[in-house]
């Protein structure tokens, strides 16, 4: 990539940005259809988990990402732990409220996919090369 010209590698790196901006707000929409099609309003509570699941990485990670990697530090492994829980909460409430008989299938539909359209998006980010300026590895 570096025989390419300067405004055609600025116009691909504005493109993977863009990519992502699309992706994130398809997930935004998917999660209120869920809501707004079948007049209820119990699976934007998964919102919260989607809140949540960053901050332990952003309060107990730090800058230095690898710390995350090594084994026996305690405060690594309460960030892995408190992020993995709430990533298995944000599948789980909307289960839950199924199970409970509160949403309906096509909410439970449209809240899981927009799940993953978040982890898509999250794995697209990480997935970027380093040389673009976007990514965080």
């Amino acid at each position: 990539m570096a025989d390419l010209p300067g405004y055609l590698i600025a116009c691909l790196q504005s493109g993977k940005l863009a990519a992502l901006a699309i992706l994130v707000s398809g997930g935004i929409v998917l999660q209120i259809l869920a809501c707004a099609l079948y007049q209820n309003w119990w699976p934007m509570l998964s919102v919260l988990m989607y809140v949540l699941l960053p901050m332990p990485l952003l309060f107990f990670a730090g800058s230095d990402t690898s710390s995350l990697l090594e084994s026996g530090n305690s405060w690594a492994d309460a960030t892995k732990f408190l992020t993995g829980a709430s990533a298995v909460g944000s599948i789980a409430i909307p289960v839950v409220l199924k199970h409970a008989g509160v949403i309906g299938w096509g909410a439970l539909a449209m809240a899981l996919s927009s799940f993953f359209v978040f982890v898509l998006a999250i794995v697209c980010f990480i997935g970027m090369n380093d040389d673009d300026g976007y990514s965080i590895i």
